[in-house]
């Protein structure tokens, strides 16, 4: 009993890390402690997030100053139309004095890559980062270099501006754990937002808290938060009920086109550990999995033209399948 319980204080404290970087991300950005949230949860779940939003509510701002808590080596990218692969990956650059080619690698090596206004880059580019997120390598020439590790992609998408874009097709989407809309602030955080930036005063300065090396062993933490089976299987329930609507949630079935993939269910389970450990338990709950369903969902299923006639948007779908699937089957 005694070593459980030091076992849980260990992990526990291993938590509190997390606190000191929401509290040091906070010396620069008000509000927005969901998207700070699900950033650390994608961090501990070595999960990449796609963030979406008009421009001006600070997303890359917010991921800079994440960068900034952390002991590790940030690059950001601005994707544009006539961005290359090789301008990511990297590239073999020759030399004219010995006859032979020395790899040159690119922007991507980093353990946080910020890949700002991704749509705008064509497909290739897009093609690039999914080896590099999906298979933690990149091949140039004829060699593969491993990326590092821990290795997190943050990147980020305007909603309106469509003009110049390359939709990003559903492989490249499905690599990411999350896609989180960020909205506008409210009254009162608007209020501290000009209070704080209408000042001439320099730049805070973030202190990192913590190095690499903690963040690979908070990442393996994980496992040891508990997720009974009962909850294993409603996780696997939801999942199927964008897959099989008719079965699970009839109400929606004429609305869904595309269900979720496997990978929706391994990232589901993650995230809702991840959940739990920065509320400091160690087990999980169904509120967990409430909590990051959306996140995980919103960019894997597909509603098709009936739905989009009808004025159904993808999360009044995703709202209706977790209110209508029961916890316990029947």
């Amino acid at each position: 009993m005694n070593d459980i319980k030091t076992e849980n204080e260990a992990l526990l404290a291993k938590a509190l890390l997390f606190d000191k970087i929401k509290t040091e991300i906070s010396k620069v950005i008000i509000g927005q402690s969901d998207l700070i949230d699900k950033l650390l949860m994608a961090l501990l779940c070595n999960g990449h997030v796609l963030i979406e939003g008009v421009p001006g509510l600070a997303k890359t701002l917010t991921i800079n100053s994440l960068a900034d808590t952390l002991h590790a080596s940030f690059k950001r990218l601005q994707f544009t139309p006539d961005l290359l692969p090789g301008d990511l990956t990297g590239t073999l650059i020759y030399s004219p004095k010995d006859g032979s080619f020395e790899t040159q690698r690119g922007p991507v090596f980093a353990n946080i890559v910020l890949a700002d206004e991704i749509n705008r880059a064509p497909a290739k580019v897009q093609s690039a980062l999914l080896e590099a997120m999906q298979e933690k390598q990149v091949t140039i020439g004829k060699e593969t270099l491993q990326l590092p590790k821990p290795f997190f992609v943050l990147a980020t998408q305007n909603p309106l501006e469509q003009e110049g874009t390359y939709e990003l097709p559903e492989a490249q989407v499905d690599r990411f754990m999350f896609k989180l809309n960020v909205e506008y602030p409210s009254f009162e955080e608007e209020h501290q937002i000009l209070q704080a930036m209408s000042k001439a005063k320099a730049d805070v300065k973030l202190e990192p808290v913590v190095d690499i090396a903690e963040i690979q062993g908070i990442q393996l933490s994980l496992d040891e938060i508990f997720l009974h089976e009962r909850l294993e299987k409603y996780i696997i329930r939801l999942i199927f009920a964008t897959r099989e609507p008719k079965k699970y949630v009839s109400e929606v079935a004429e609305y869904i086109k595309i269900g979720a993939s496997p990978r929706a269910t391994i990232f589901m389970a993650k995230a809702a550990k991840a959940k739990a450990f920065l509320q400091q338990r160690t087990y999980v709950t169904p509120e967990d999995i409430h909590a990051v369903a959306p996140d995980i969902l919103r960019h894997r299923v597909v509603v098709n033209y009936k739905a989009q006639s009808r004025g159904i948007s993808i999360e009044k779908v995703i709202d209706t399948i977790l209110k209508n699937v029961a916890l316990e089957e029947a």
